[in-house]
């Protein structure tokens, strides 16, 4: 069977939530799933639920805790560094335990803003579509992704509470 490449993108909500989703599905029927996170700081909901299903393996990288347009130029190479070999190092795990799916969330991102190198990101999701389906995510991806991807669903944002009354994100709702 072929495996398929699934891209999530866009300004609009909703990018993590659907890859979640996406493995929810896949843990209900019996699948194995990888998740891991780009970017984050690991203290999402979806990883503390995650981590308490059979079959799900939340890979726990590096956080990135600063955004990278407050962090200093040593910080960022710092960063690309730590994020770049967790790409390295999921790949290896991909082939591995063989998941069924792996979700790479804001890995597409990553890419984008360089802090993830693009070979290193390449090779992991060659790794992990070797074994099974593949879904990635971020605001903006680079053309060869975009390419590259079977599914490809750009969320728009028509409306946010954050765009029209100032709402910060809520713990349960948005992260």
């Amino acid at each position: 069977m072929e495996h398929r490449l699934h891209l999530y993108m866009g300004e609009g909500k909703g990018k993590t939530t659907a890859a979640m989703g996406l493995a929810l599905r896949a843990l209900g029927h019996g699948q194995r799933v990888l998740v891991a996170q780009f970017l984050k700081d690991g203290s999402s909901g979806e990883l503390r639920a995650l981590e308490q299903l059979s079959g799900a393996k939340v890979w726990q990288g590096p956080p990135v805790e600063k955004l990278i347009f407050c962090m200093t130029a040593e910080e960022k190479a710092a960063a690309r560094a730590m994020q770049t070999e967790q790409a390295c190092r999921l790949a290896d795990e991909a082939a591995r335990t063989v998941p069924q799916l792996t979700v790479l969330d804001e890995l597409a991102l990553a890419v984008t803003l360089d802090m993830v190198d693009e070979a290193a990101a390449r090779r992991l999701i060659a790794a992990a579509l070797a074994v099974g389906e593949v879904a990635v995510t971020g605001r903006y991806a680079p053309a060869w992704l975009r390419e590259a991807a079977d599914y490809v669903s750009v969320m728009v944002a028509e409306k946010h509470p954050f765009d029209t009354e100032g709402l910060p994100a809520r713990e349960g709702v948005e992260w």
